[in-house]
């Protein structure tokens, strides 16, 4: 009976919490990178080879995997964790909010900002311990000051997970330190990091070097950035480091030139620094970004049954495909006519993309106006 109560009782304060939140995020339209697909279009070796138990390459604005190795296997992923934590914070609290230390986040084990009870912070500041820092007692303070709980807060971590379309992520906390039930896959992993990036403030904590925290209500806190390749490698935007006995060294870099964003992932690599130099190097060497619709584009659609013969079409926005450099690209248009009546922003027709003959990806148009039945 009591455990049954209990049961309620948690289940009570999950659901007290994201009432609390909706508050806090209520006229925010959060920005996300696209959903996961799990079979991606292209996931060639190369000539990559990493002493990593799985390992990817992953074109963080078209979601395509360049390079794998054991991809889809769900490992354990240590403090490469943060990467959904920060995310999760960023979306669904609110940085300015100051809150108290709770005493849960007291004596964490494993790495640490050593956080006093009773010091306030912004939840900015802890995204930045967090980040930085690997800082699990950060990790379990922004959990309450957003969530309420640590519970409430794994909740919603495992919630954008399902809305990302990850089906091998699971969540048990914010921390990464093992735990049953606590996974992902080196392909996911890279999704989650695509998606934490196109959130504001990510990139801009992820790629700082140094901090320094003065704020009020706290000891002043100096962080330094784990990434050591944030120093080296060009184009280097961040990510995140992680390290336990069960699921040793665990990596996600990221690194942009030009149009392309590339993010790399390691799970249990000892070589991992090397092996992400490699892997970056080997996708903006042997890929290139082409841009295979442009936003506005107008395509003519054939009607059948309606008032006009045909309807104007387009796109939603532009669409850029991470491709081998020396890949053939082809756009077809679907010729297949739309049936009346036609209502604007109906889909009514597809771009298809091919690389060197084989389909890659269709593009949805929708009409821009109305064709009424005859």
């Amino acid at each position: 009976m009591l455990k049954r109560k209990h049961t309620v009782l948690r289940l009570l304060a999950i659901a007290l919490a994201a009432l609390l939140l909706a508050g806090c995020v209520r006229g925010r339209v959060p920005l996300t990178a696209g959903r996961y697909e799990a079979e991606s279009a292209y996931a060639g070796k190369g000539g990559v080879d990493t002493s990593a138990a799985a390992a990817v390459l992953y074109d963080a604005e078209g979601g395509r995997v360049l390079y794998a190795e054991n991809g889809k296997t769900p490992l354990p992923m240590a403090s490469t964790t943060k990467i959904m934590t920060a995310a999760v914070a960023l979306e669904y609290g609110c940085p300015d909010a100051v809150s108290t230390v709770p005493e849960e986040a007291l004596n964490v084990e494993g790495s640490s900002v050593y956080l006093a009870k009773g010091e306030r912070f912004t939840q900015r500041e802890l995204i930045y311990c967090l980040l930085l820092e690997s800082g699990n007692d950060a990790a379990i303070a922004l959990a309450h000051a957003v969530a309420g709980s640590t519970e409430a807060f794994v909740a919603l971590m495992n919630r954008k997970a399902a809305e990302l379309g990850l089906k091998n992520t699971h969540f048990a906390n914010p921390h990464g330190l093992s735990a049953e039930g606590h996974y992902t896959t080196a392909e996911e992993l890279a999704a989650i990091t695509a998606y934490a990036l196109s959130l504001d403030g990510f990139e801009e904590a992820v790629s700082t070097v140094s901090a320094r925290l003065e704020g009020e209500g706290h000891l002043p806190r100096y962080l330094v950035n784990h990434n050591r390749l944030l120093r080296s490698y060009e184009g280097l935007i961040g990510v995140k480091t992680g390290y336990t006995i069960a699921a040793g060294r665990c990596l996600v870099t990221a690194a942009r030139r030009g149009e392309m964003t590339l993010i790399a992932v390691t799970l249990n690599d000892r070589n991992d620094w090397h092996d992400h130099a490699a892997m970056l190097d080997y996708g903006f060497s042997a890929f290139r970004t082409v841009t295979v619709y442009t936003a506005g584009e107008k395509a003519a659609v054939p009607v059948a049954g309606g008032e006009k013969c045909s309807v104007t079409a387009c796109g939603e926005k532009s669409v850029r495909l991470c491709t081998p450099t020396d890949s053939r690209i082809e756009r077809i248009f679907s010729t297949e006519s739309a049936a009346a009546p036609v209502a604007a922003g109906d889909a009514v027709s597809t771009l298809k993309i091919y690389e060197n003959g084989t389909l890659i990806k269709e593009i949805p148009l929708y009409a821009c106006g109305a064709v009424a039945a005859r």
